[in-house]
C-alpha cells in the first residue's frame, strides 16, 4: 500500500493583503469600560466564499449589532489559516482583531508540518468555540464507485483531492486509504470548491468535502457518496453508511472556535463571547446552520481547548498507527 503526498511548508504563502486600520491602532487599550470604539476587525484564515468565510459572515453582522460596531470580515487565505493566525499573534490584544481559527489548524496541520511552523492554540485567548461540520467522500459516477469496497475492488491506483495539506480532507481520505490497502495520490486544491470541482471535473477519482459543500451536487446526481466521517448517517444520506459502519476508524471532524491574541483582558473576551452568543441566537444564523448542515459546538474556551487538544493526540496516535506522514518529506 501506499500513499503519495505533497511536500510542504510555509514558504511561497500568499503575500498578506494590506492590514485593516485597526491593526496596531494607538488606542489606549488600558481601559477597556468603554470598549468597543471602533469596528472590530474579524479575520478569516480561508479565501471567501468557502464554509469558514461563509460562516464567519454569518456571525459578523449580529454580533457586530450587540457591541454596537460594526465586525469586518478581512479575509488572509494562506497554509490552512496559518497566516491569519500568525498576523493575529502580532496584532495588539485590545480586542479589535479576532478570527475565525479552523479546529484543524490545531489538530491536524501540526502533524504534517514542522514544529517550528506549526500554530498552538493554547497561544490564543479562546472566546468561543462555533460549530462542527463532517466530511463526505465523493466520486465521480463515471468512476463506477459506489462504496469504498469497490475502491478496493478496482485494483488500481487512484488520485484523491484533498482541500490541502494538514486539513481534515486530507488526514480522513489518508486514513481511509490506509487503512483499506488503497494505492492513493493525493492532489492538494485550496479548499472544497476546487476540490469539489476536480472530482465533477473527472481530474481525480474521489474527494472529502464537507457536507454542506457537497449536498446539491449529490442531491442533483452529480456526486456519488461513498461513505460519510459523521458519527450517524445524515439525514439526506439514509443510505450512506459512515466510517465507522464501513469498518474504518477515521473520527475526523472539522470545527471552529473565535480567537483573540493572548493578554486580551477578560472583561474584553467576555464581551465578545456574549456578542457571539447574541449572534447564535439570531434566527438568521440558525437557520445558515440548518441548511449547511453544521452542528452548534457553542462551548467556552477552556472546553474549546479540551476538545482540541484531545483531537491532537487521537490524530497524533493514529497517524502513528498507520505510519502515515502527512507532510511526505
Amino acid at each position: 500500500m501506499k500513499i503519495t503526498l505533497p511536500a510542504i511548508g510555509l514558504a511561497g504563502l500568499l503575500v498578506l493583503a494590506g492590514c485593516g486600520g485597526n491593526l496596531g491602532s494607538d488606542g489606549d487599550s488600558g481601559s477597556t469600560a468603554a470598549y468597543p470604539e471602533r469596528a472590530v476587525t474579524l479575520l478569516i484564515g480561508q479565501d471567501a466564499g468557502g464554509s469558514t468565510d461563509l460562516i464567519g459572515r454569518a456571525l459578523a453582522d449580529p454580533a457586530g449589532k450587540d457591541l454596537g460596531q460594526a465586525v469586518t470580515v478581512q479575509n488572509r487565505p494562506g497554509a490552512n489559516g496559518a497566516v491569519a493566525a500568525k498576523e493575529l499573534a502580532s496584532a495588539k490584544p485590545d480586542g479589535y482583531t479576532v478570527m475565525v481559527f479552523v479546529g484543524s489548524l490545531a489538530y491536524i496541520t501540526p502533524l504534517a508540518v514542522p514544529a517550528d511552523q506549526a500554530v498552538d492554540v493554547n497561544d490564543y485567548e479562546v472566546i468561543t468555540g462555533i460549530s462542527q461540520d463532517d466530511f463526505v467522500l465523493i466520486a465521480n459516477p463515471q468512476t463506477g464507485f459506489k462504496t469504498v469496497q469497490d475502491i478496493v475492488a478496482a485494483k488500481r491506483p487512484i488520485k484523491f483531492a484533498t482541500t490541502g495539506v494538514g486539513t481534515g480532507s486530507q488526514l480522513t481520505q489518508t486514513l481511509l486509504f490506509a487503512q483499506a490497502g488503497v494505492d492513493a495520490t493525493a492532489v492538494p486544491f485550496n479548499g472544497g470548491a476546487p476540490a469539489l470541482t476536480a472530482v465533477l471535473g473527472g481530474q481525480v477519482d474521489v474527494a472529502a468535502v464537507q457536507l454542506g459543500e457537497a449536498k446539491e451536487q449529490i442531491e442533483a446526481g452529480k456526486a456519488v457518496p461513498l461513505v460519510t466521517f459523521a458519527t450517524q448517517r445524515p439525514s439526506y444520506m439514509p443510505d450512506t453508511p459512515t466510517a465507522t459502519e464501513a469498518g474504518f476508524n477515521v473520527p475526523v471532524q472539522q470545527s471552529r472556535a473565535i480567537v483573540a491574541p493572548k493578554g486580551t483582558p477578560k472583561e474584553v473576551v467576555d464581551r465578545l463571547r456574549a456578542a457571539f452568543q447574541k449572534g447564535f441566537a439570531d434566527q438568521a444564523y440558525k437557520d445558515f446552520n440548518t441548511k449547511r448542515l453544521l452542528t452548534a459546538n457553542e462551548v467556552d474556551g477552556a472546553a474549546l481547548l479540551q476538545q482540541w487538544n484531545g483531537s491532537l493526540q487521537t490524530y497524533r496516535d493514529l497517524v502513528a498507527q498507520h505510519k502515515i506522514d502527512l507532510s511526505a518529506k
